[in-house]
């Protein structure tokens, strides 16, 4: 049986008009087809992307607990059970890999070559990680809260294996709305997002959102474990010298919808619609481009939400007959905007260039 069957997914494919496309097998990695995103504030639990560093591991719900150690006045041992009777939260959240839209860097990094497909929204329930902390109290002289998931496997530099670890300052924990999830979309937490319990940090890029979390661990010091200061940081030239800057919110992006790229449309009104996000504010507004031509102010549909993205949608017109673009900015109340290009950097992290499409008018 194929790894995304045996997970439970819908069939995948590697283009075409799939829901879900797949990127690589093993370990199983695949993002949601753009067109797929049409229909609700919500991405269907089986059409939302997947991302996985290591094989997936099999965490069985009745056995399960939650360890929380380290610097803390209560080591806690918590069952799902305990956690259902913690106070509980639900909250829409964007999830967007950092690596989202990393094929259009120019020159190629390696690294997954996610076209714009690695984001997805879902309504997730669990216990406010703030409540989980609390409960533990803090000891004095706490510095990081590290998120150990289940998940394991070799990385570059190391001969043995290493668990899925990231890690946040006590200050970011306890202020970034954190949830430890135990449901998604008012199911359990499918296996490949991380049944039976995940990490979902609202408007940070989702290598922070640890799945199958087995252990909270408070240190005394800044964690350096391979997937903080190894890999999700951006590494960078600027004014002659290499940067280092972490990976933490989602850039402003908007993504097109419909039309899907290399559709043929009918020459006369045109309509475009999308979706924007951004991890730092608001979006404020959204202009679509049609053939280089002047760009025009979207308008934004639905409530506005901090951490869920924002639909949106153009009434055009397009009556020369051919091949033309369609392009779409997001801007967000922070002011931040997206540029033509990417911002290089080694990894092929936070490229959020201005989407472009070609269509067919006929």
């Amino acid at each position: 049986m194929c790894a995304w069957a045996a997970a439970g997914l819908p069939i995948v494919s590697h283009g075409g008009d799939a829901v879900l496309v797949v990127q690589r097998e093993d370990p199983l990695n695949c993002e949601t087809s753009l067109p797929a995103l049409i229909g609700g504030a919500v991405t269907p639990s089986a059409h939302f992307y997947v991302r996985n560093h290591f094989p997936t591991p099999v965490l069985d719900p009745q056995l399960y607990q939650l360890a929380v150690t380290g610097l803390v006045e209560r080591p806690l041992c918590l069952s799902l059970g305990d956690l259902y009777n913690l106070p509980r939260q639900s909250l829409l959240a964007t999830l967007e890999c950092a690596g989202n839209g990393r094929v259009h860097f120019d020159p190629p990094v390696d690294g997954e070559q996610w076209q714009f497909g690695a984001a997805s929204t879902a309504e997730w329930t669990g216990v406010p990680l703030v409540a989980i902390l609390d409960k533990a109290g803090l000891s004095a002289g706490a510095h990081d809260v590290v998120f150990r998931g289940a998940d394991m496997g070799l990385v570059d530099g190391v001969t043995a294996p290493v668990r899925f670890e990231r890690a946040m300052s006590v200050r970011d924990a306890r202020d970034s709305g954190a949830v430890v999830a135990y449901a998604m979309n008012g199911e359990p937490l499918p296996l490949q997002h991380g049944r039976p319990v995940r990490l979902i940090v609202p408007g940070w890029y989702s290598v922070a959102s640890v799945k199958w979390l087995t252990e909270i661990d408070v240190v005394d010091r800044p964690f350096e474990g391979f997937f903080q200061t190894k890999r999700y940081h951006y590494e960078l030239e600027r004014d002659g010298s290499v940067v280092h800057e972490p990976v933490r919110l989602q850039r402003v992006r908007a993504l097109i919808a419909q039309p899907a790229g290399g559709a043929s449309v009918t020459a006369g009104e045109l309509v475009v619609r999308g979706v924007a996000w951004s991890g730092a504010a608001l979006i404020d507004r959204v202009d679509v481009c049609i053939g280089g031509g002047p760009w025009q102010p979207a308008r934004l549909v639905g409530e506005p939400r901090l951490h869920s993205w924002q639909w949106w949608e153009l009434f055009a017109r397009c009556d020369l007959c051919g091949s033309t673009t369609v392009q779409a900015r997001a801007t967000d109340q922070a002011g931040n905007t997206q540029d033509e290009r990417p911002e290089w950097n080694r990894f092929g992290y936070g490229g959020n260039a201005i989407q472009t499409i070609s269509i067919e008018v006929q």
